[in-house]
């Protein structure tokens, strides 16, 4: 493989200092704000299709419509940020249903939703970056338990949150992205990437021929056993459909983070099969380019002690800074990202 240092001049754009100036404004403070409610007792654990995660979804609505992104959903004759979709419940399981699909005994029928806000581009205004986290978690265990899901994924949550308030103060100030970009928070991805699923297979606000790439965050505010500080990130799927993702992220990377980027859950013979386990898959099995980021598994993934209090705010502002500049670059590349999928 070529030096990093090849790539860096191609793929950092004559707008980096812009990049510079918006990534700075994600900021710790800002993170641990949005955190702090929706990984909080309140939300019950936010388990989809409960009053928890219709009290996430409101909150991620009102921050959208505060910025004063696009409503694109359309609800009848009118336009929303929620994508309703309807799922099949029994106890902790859940099946998502489509229209004509028959309620199997035994489970109930309830609504749930996706929450998506849309910042238009300028002059690809078709071509669309799509930024996704899921906002749901395990909700309230057998023993009464909260499980508040701070890190799995309020961390991605909050991250997104915060990317579109920066792309939304760089539009304000004449300085918005040439291509669009969508920031979706889905539902049901701890029941079997329910929410991401429904908009790729069954009702896509945007045409998928029109997303240019996914860069999905599910988890990224602690650190696990695999490394001895926190200066790391896990890379999946990056290189599987656009090699030439892969790059800017390095470049990326290397310009101004410079943190140790984790290639070892992206290697197909992994057990943990990370690549099929979240969000990002049902834009990649369509063939749009991904990025998974991803901090790894602790010892409190999918327990009651996921809390806000463990979350390393450095660390955690600094990769959704990085987040932030490689979707600058990708929205603001002169081309479409080259498609050269592995066989």
């Amino acid at each position: 493989m070529y030096s990093i240092l090849f790539f860096v001049i191609p793929y950092i754009s004559i707008s980096q200092t812009l990049s510079d100036e918006y990534a700075q404004t994600i900021t710790q403070d800002d993170l641990r704000k949005h955190l702090s409610y929706l990984a909080s007792d309140e939300l019950e654990g936010r388990e989809t299709a409960t009053k928890g995660q219709y009290l996430a979804a409101r909150y991620i609505a009102d921050h959208f419509e505060k910025l004063g992104l696009e409503r694109i959903v359309k609800v009848e004759d009118n336009l929303s940020y929620f994508q309703w979709f309807d799922v099949a419940v029994k106890d902790k399981r859940q099946r998502l249903l489509t229209a004509d699909a028959e309620l199997p005994t035994g489970y109930e029928k309830r609504k749930t939703m996706n929450v998506v806000g849309f910042l238009e581009g300028k002059s690809k205004k078709d071509e669309v970056v799509v930024i996704t986290a899921h906002y749901d978690h395990l909700g309230i265990d057998k023993d009464g338990n909260i499980h508040n899901g701070a890190d799995d994924d309020g961390s991605g949550t909050s991250a997104v949150l915060e990317l579109a308030d920066a792309f939304s103060m760089a539009k304000a100030a004449g300085h918005g992205p040439e291509r669009s970009i969508l920031f979706m928070l889905v539902a049901g991805e701890e029941k079997g990437l329910l929410g991401s699923k429904y908009f790729t297979d069954i009702s896509p606000a945007i045409p998928l021929d029109q997303l240019v790439c996914n860069l999905n965050i599910d988890m990224i505010g602690r650190k696990d056993d695999h490394h001895k500080d926190d200066e790391y990130i896990y890379i999946i799927g990056a290189d599987k459909i656009s090699y030439e993702l892969h790059e800017i992220n390095e470049a990326v990377n290397h310009k101004y983070l410079n943190f140790e980027l984790d290639y070892t859950y992206n290697d197909e013979k992994d057990p943990n099969r990370f690549y099929y386990r979240s969000d990002h898959y049902n834009f990649a099995k369509n063939g749009i380019p991904v990025i998974f980021y991803f901090t790894g598994v602790h010892e409190d993934y999918h327990k009651p002690e996921d809390d806000i209090e463990k979350i390393l705010f450095p660390k955690y502002s600094k990769i959704t800074q990085h987040i932030f500049r490689t979707a600058w670059e990708v929205a603001n590349l002169d081309h479409r990202l080259i498609i050269d999928q592995k066989d």
